[in-house]
C-alpha cells in the first residue's frame, strides 16, 4: 500500500509525536500543516518536507483549500478541537483526534455526528487501548483466567512533578481555558476501564478537590518565582531542579523541556523560568483543576470499579487490580501477576511496555494507535480500530457524569446508550 497522506493540524508536542510515528513507520506522509506559532510551523514543515504552499497559519486556512490529504491529525489545544474536526469530516478527511474529544458534551456530539454523517473514520487518541500491555490483559480476561470480572481497582499516578508541570503551571491548569482534570488527563483511564469491562456503567459517583496547589498552602517566605525563592532548594516542586536536570537527559528534551523553551542551555532555561509560566511558584498560579479525585462505577451485571487519580505519586505506569470469581490479576503497566483460586498457582505474564510518559510514547500506545489508524485508512476497514466516534462519545459521557457527581454530591444514573 502507498503511504497515507496526512494533514497535521496543531504541531505541538502531541501532533509532532503522532506525525513522527507515522513517517517513521513508512505508512504515513505529512503533506500539509496548520500551526499558529511561526517558529514551530517552519520547523515542522522543514522536518517533514511540506511544500511551502501547503503550510498554513491556522486550520481555517487549511480547510479553505479543500481536501489535501487522506486523513488529518488534529492536535490543537483542547477547546479548539470541534471546529477543525467537524469541517474536516465534512471534507471527507479521516481523523485522528487528540483526546479529549471535546471540552463539552454538545461539541463532542457535533463531532460524532459529523463522523457518522460523512462516513469517515474518527479515532480519538485513547492510547491506553493500543498498548501491548492492554492486549495481553484483554486476552487473559477473554480466556476466562479469573472467571467473571467482579471488581477493578485502578490508580493513575500522575506524578508530583508532572502535575506541577502540566496542571498547575501548564496549559491544562484551568477549567475555563481547558477542561476539568478528569477529562483532560483521565478520560484515557475511564475509556480504558469501560474497554476492559466491555459494557457501559449505569451509576457513577465521584469526589475530589484542589487540596494542595493553592495560595493557602504557600510556605512563609516563598517567592512568586522559583528563580527568586530562598525556599527553592528544599521545595519538591522546584522548577529550577526539574528543568535544569532535563538538560543532561536528551530523552527529556522533547518533553517536558520542549514545552518550556527551545533553548538547551542553562542560560536559556533560566530565562524561560524568569519570564514564562513554567517558572512560577506552584502556590502562586491561577490553576483551579483538582489534584486528586476518585470515581466509582457500577455496571449492569453488578460489577463495580473504583478509579483514583492523584498528583501525589511518582510518575509511573497505571496500577490495576482485577478481581474475578476464579482468580485475580495485579498489573503495574509492565507485567501482570495472575493468581488462580482453584489451583493456587501464580503466573507472571510480561506486558512488554516501555515507559509511561509522553516522552516514552505512553507504554507503546502512541505507536500502536498511529499504526492501527494508518492501516485502517489504507485498507478502508474501520474494524481495524478498537473504537469509533460513537464509542468515544459514550466513554466521554461517563467522564462528564462523574464530574456532575463530584460537583453536586449525587450519584449519577446513566442510560448506557452510546
Amino acid at each position: 500500500m502507498s503511504a497515507v497522506t496526512l494533514a497535521l493540524v496543531g504541531a505541538g508536542l502531541r501532533g509532532q509525536s503522532y506525525a513522527r510515528h507515522a513517517v517513521a513507520s513508512g505508512a504515513g506522509r505529512v503533506v500539509a500543516v496548520a500551526e499558529p506559532d511561526p517558529h514551530r510551523r517552519e520547523a515542522v514543515a522543514a522536518e517533514f518536507g511540506v511544500a511551502p504552499g501547503l503550510v498554513y497559519a491556522g486550520w481555517s486556512e487549511l480547510v479553505a483549500a479543500g481536501r489535501l490529504a487522506d486523513a488529518a491529525v488534529i492536535a490543537t489545544q483542547d477547546q479548539l478541537h470541534t471546529g477543525p474536526a467537524v469541517r474536516m469530516a465534512d471534507l471527507g478527511y479521516h481523523i485522528l483526534l487528540e483526546k479529549p474529544m471535546a471540552t463539552s458534551e454538545d461539541d463532542a456530539v457535533r463531532i460524532a455526528e459529523a463522523a457518522r454523517r460523512n462516513r469517515i473514520m474518527l479515532a480519538v487518541c485513547h492510547v491506553l487501548r493500543y498498548t501491548p500491555y492492554t492486549r495481553v490483559l484483554r486476552g487473559l480476561l477473554a480466556e476466562g483466567r479469573i472467571g467473571r470480572l467482579v471488581n477493578v481497582q485502578h490508580l493513575e499516578p500522575v506524578g508530583w512533578w508532572h502535575h506541577a508541570h502540566s496542571f498547575v503551571r501548564g496549559h491544562w491548569r484551568r477549567q475555563d481555558t481547558s477542561a476539568p482534570m478528569l477529562l483532560t488527563k483521565s478520560c484515557h483511564d475511564i475509556d480504558w476501564l469501560v474497554h476492559l469491562f466491555g459494557q457501559m456503567p449505569v451509576k457513577v459517583s465521584s469526589f475530589g478537590n484542589l487540596t494542595h496547589f493553592r495560595a493557602s498552602e504557600r510556605p512563609e517566605g516563598a517567592a512568586d518565582r522559583c528563580v527568586d525563592c530562598p525556599l527553592e532548594p528544599s521545595c519538591p516542586y522546584s522548577a529550577k531542579r526539574l528543568y535544569l536536570d532535563c538538560l543532561a537527559d536528551p530523552g527529556r528534551h522533547f518533553w517536558p523541556l520542549g514545552a518550556v523553551t527551545e533553548a538547551r542551555t542553562e542560560e536559556g532555561v533560566l530565562e524561560a523560568l524568569r519570564t514564562g509560566p513554567y517558572g512560577r511558584c506552584v502556590y502562586a498560579c491561577d490553576n483551579d483543576v483538582v489534584d486528586h479525585q476518585v470515581v466509582n462505577m457500577e455496571f449492569p451485571d453488578g460489577a463495580t470499579c473504583s478509579f483514583t487519580m492523584s498528583a501525589f505519586t511518582p510518575m509511573a505506569h497505571r496500577q490495576t487490580r482485577l478481581l474475578g470469581t476464579h482468580g485475580f490479576i495485579e498489573g503495574d503497566g509492565e507485567k501482570l501477576r495472575v493468581v488462580d483460586f482453584r489451583t493456587g498457582e501464580e503466573e507472571i505474564v510480561p506486558g512488554q511496555a516501555p515507559g509511561p510518559s509522553a516522552a516514552d510514547g505512553h507504554g507503546g500506545g502512541d505507536q500502536g494507535l498511529v499504526a492501527a489508524f494508518l492501516t485502517a485508512v489504507a485498507s478502508g476497514d474501520p474494524a481495524l480500530l478498537p473504537t469509533d466516534a460513537a464509542e468515544s462519545l459514550a466513554t466521554h459521557r461517563v467522564v462528564w457524569a462523574a464530574e456532575r457527581a463530584r460537583t453536586t454530591g449525587i450519584v449519577v444514573h446513566l442510560d448506557g446508550r452510546p
